[in-house]
Order: C-alpha cells, then structure tokens, then sequence
C-alpha cells in the first residue's frame, strides 16, 4: 500500500513537471521563434539570438530562474519516464531498485551542473 501511494505521488510530480515544461518550453519557443510578437523580450530588437538581446534575458534574474525550472521539471519528467519504461520491462527487484538509484543520481548530477551553468551565466552576463 505504501508503494502504491509513493507510485501515485511521483506520478502526481511527473504530470506537474509536465504542465511546468509546457508553460516553460512554451515561453521559450514564442521568445525564440516568434520575436516579432513576443519582441518586448528582446529589447535590442533585431533576432532573439543577436548578442545584445541574449546578454540582455541572461542578466535577468527572472529568465536564470525559469531556466532552472525547466531543466528540473525536464530532468524529473524524462528520468521518471523512463524509470516506468524499464519497470515495464519486468525487471527483478533488484535490478528496480538499480536503476531508479542510478537515475536519481544521474538527475542531481545533471542538475546541479545545469544550474551552476545557468547561475553562472547570469552572474557574468550581471558583472558585464
């Protein structure tokens, strides 16, 4: 029973990552790829990926933030995903037990070298 309401949890966080992706990942198309509506995001005018705009959202504390966001909701999202995948495959125990300490680790790993990345860059582009 207790495994079962864990399972229901991580499923609950699984389908909230999902919608932070879709608002996040959302945000981030539009400013990329539709500039020409979303240009107050760009306050150097000119394309989203010109220097002066991209130094301009990587000052922002806001855009630091949101990007951090999304690479946890991302990182939970797939490594849950895929963490159910290879259960579906009927693996021992053992092996479960493996393979969802393996992601987990893998996810910190990957999240605390993304948001350094991510801090650091704001930091930078902020001393600029």
């Amino acid at each position: 029973m207790e495994t079962m309401m864990r399972d229901q949890k991580l499923w609950t966080w699984h389908l909230m990552a999902g919608l932070v992706i879709l608002v996040l990942l959302g945000l981030h198309m539009g400013i990329m790829h539709l500039d020409a509506l979303l240009g107050i995001f760009n306050p150097a005018d000119g394309h989203a990926i010109d220097w002066e705009n991209v130094s301009a959202r990587a000052r922002s504390l806001g855009f630091a933030v949101s990007y951090i966001l999304l690479l946890g909701a991302a990182l939970f999202h797939g490594f849950y995903g895929l963490r159910n995948i290879l259960f579906e495959l009927g693996l021992e125990p053992a092996a479960r037990r493996l393979a969802s300490r393996s992601l987990l680790v893998l996810g910190i790993i990957l999240f605390i070298f993304g948001t350094w990345a991510a801090w650091t860059s704001h930091q930078l582009a902020s001393s600029v």
